[in-house]
């Protein structure tokens, strides 16, 4: 299928890299050095609606398409991807808000989330419920109009910044229909942020762990029904999944364009290095790669747009194929540059370090090819 963009796209796009180029880029590698997470630059994202793609303009949102969605995750990516993930993942909380709580809840929490003031954060995985979701034991015991929360999530992106997580947690032992869903804010007693990881990349986004010891949440504060909260956790995977191969197909972009222009500079042997065909061909399959993952990942926001959770073989295609040309995309980059590619003063070695990860989270790849293969072949390829 072939994507023109229309007006409002491309000035949404447009405006969107500008400000990643001046206000995004220029700060990235200090943040990575310093592990700084830039707080600073939230408001201004919201001030231009980006905090709220998924709400509606009642509470302050734009609620714009997701393949719109994928073009600026794209430009932000292309800057800098901690900064990606950490909007994706506040996006996709404002998101279940709108879409699972009550009026009382969305009033409460989406106009100061769109407004730049509240970051949302997003806590399903523990030790033993990565890739297995349904495998939750932190516990929820209901006690009148309240739950008492006691157990540990990992991996919980802005963990320690972020001011309202959805937590998900044991209601019952009804297996994956015994989990519910819960809007926790920071400072609430019995909540404590754990330990912060000490990651590969992604410096600038805290990764870490919530820990809940008789922690007491009001039910008002549950969201949607009781043993509904896998489903709502499993709801945003596919905006979530399109979402993570835009940005990784960004950090692609930014890697090909500096080994792109390091191969015009770099001189060997009397001439510049772009001038030998093993540049050539290794730039020309990187390009390549680039536009098949990011026409992919249109394809995939168009047809979530029109065809909702249908979507999610493309989805998953999406997300698999982006990132693993991601990670292809900037190991070229690393080796075209050779070792001033493999220290900081170049980004490339930081393009590599975070992008990474994108092959493991929202779901690893090789689930994706899962997603994918059940989705051709049905009951055959789910058979025990």
């Amino acid at each position: 299928m072939f994507f023109r963009l229309n007006d409002e796209q491309s000035e949404i796009r447009d405006l969107v890299r500008k400000f990643a180029r001046n206000e995004i880029a220029p700060h990235a590698e200090r943040w990575d050095e310093e592990s700084h997470f830039p707080r600073e630059i939230f408001a201004p994202m919201a001030e231009m609606g980006l905090a709220g793609l998924l709400v509606p303009e009642q509470y302050g949102g734009s609620a714009l398409p997701r393949l719109t969605g994928a073009l600026i995750y794209e430009e932000i990516g292309a800057a800098d991807m901690s900064t990606g993930v950490w909007m994706s993942v506040h996006n996709m909380v404002a998101g279940l808000i709108n879409t699972y709580g009550s009026e009382e809840q969305r009033a409460r929490w989406l106009p100061k989330m769109t407004a730049g003031e509240l970051l949302g954060a997003f806590a399903l995985s523990e030790a033993h419920a990565g890739s297995d979701a349904a495998n939750v034991r932190c516990l929820a015991a209901r006690e009148g109009e309240e739950y008492i929360l006691n157990g540990t999530k990992f991996w919980v992106s802005s963990a320690g910044v972020a001011d309202v997580y959805v937590v998900f947690a044991r209601t019952s032992a009804s297996g994956s229909r015994g989990i519910s869903a819960f809007v926790i804010e920071r400072g609430m007693a019995g909540f404590s942020i754990g330990k912060l990881e000490r990651k590969m990349g992604l410096h600038s986004s805290p990764t870490g762990e919530l820990i809940f010891e008789n922690c007491r949440v009001p039910a008002a504060q549950r969201l949607g029904a009781e043993g509904e909260g896998l489903r709502i956790a499993l709801s945003s995977l596919n905006g979530g999944r399109i979402n993570i191969g835009a940005i990784a197909t960004g950090v692609a972009r930014a890697a090909f364009e500096v080994a792109t222009r390091y191969a015009r500079e770099r001189m060997a042997f009397g001439r510049a290095i772009g001038a030998f065909e093993g540049v050539q061909f290794t730039l020309a399959d990187m390009a390549m790669r680039i536009e098949a993952a990011r026409l992919l990942v249109y394809e995939a926001g168009f047809k979530m747009d029109e065809e909702g959770e249908d979507a999610s073989m493309y989805a998953a295609m999406a997300k698999c194929l982006a990132t693993d040309t991601a990670m292809a995309v900037t190991t070229d980059a690393v080796q075209v540059l050779g070792g001033a590619g493999y220290v900081r003063d170049w980004p490339v070695e930081r393009y590599m370090r975070d992008v990474k990860v994108s092959q493991i989270f929202e779901g690893t790849n090789q689930i994706q090819r899962l997603v994918i293969a059940r989705a051709l072949l049905g009951e055959v390829a789910a058979a025990k």
